[in-house]
């Protein structure tokens, strides 16, 4: 059960590390009009990949948790519902895959800027928060 406790912990800074990457990269592709290329659409991709499997690592570490007992407190509801929601967020870019070069990057741009608001929120609801 531990080790699920850190790949969870950990992958948290993967997604901020390959979020911060992208930001910067669709904010530059936004603001210099260029096109939406194969490293954009990796970056996208390894964003979403990265939260779906934070959720999946997360949905496993709370029902393991849950069957030795401990309980379903709002916290880790809240946590859940929450990161669920950046999950679907991190995926909307897909919507965009046929829009101009600069609707893409604005869009993607800001769907992993809500993305990571909504991790930021769902972090701060748990005990301990960004330190464990």
């Amino acid at each position: 059960m531990e080790i699920l406790r850190i790949i969870h912990s950990h992958t948290r800074w993967l997604i901020l590390i390959v979020a911060l990457i992208a930001i910067v990269k669709f904010a530059i592709g936004w603001l210099r009009g260029g096109s939406f290329k194969g490293m954009d659409r990796g970056l996208t991709a390894a964003f979403s990949g990265l939260m779906d499997l934070q959720v999946t690592v997360g949905l496993i570490f709370l029902i393991w948790t849950s069957l030795v007992g401990v309980p379903f407190t709002p916290n880790r509801i809240e946590h859940l519902t929450t990161m669920v929601i950046a999950a679907v967020v991190a995926h909307l870019p897909a919507i965009w895959k046929k829009s101009a070069d600069n609707i893409r990057f604005r869009n993607t741009l800001f769907c992993i800027v809500g993305a990571l608001a909504l991790v930021f929120m769902g972090v701060t609801r748990l005990r301990g928060g960004w330190v464990w």
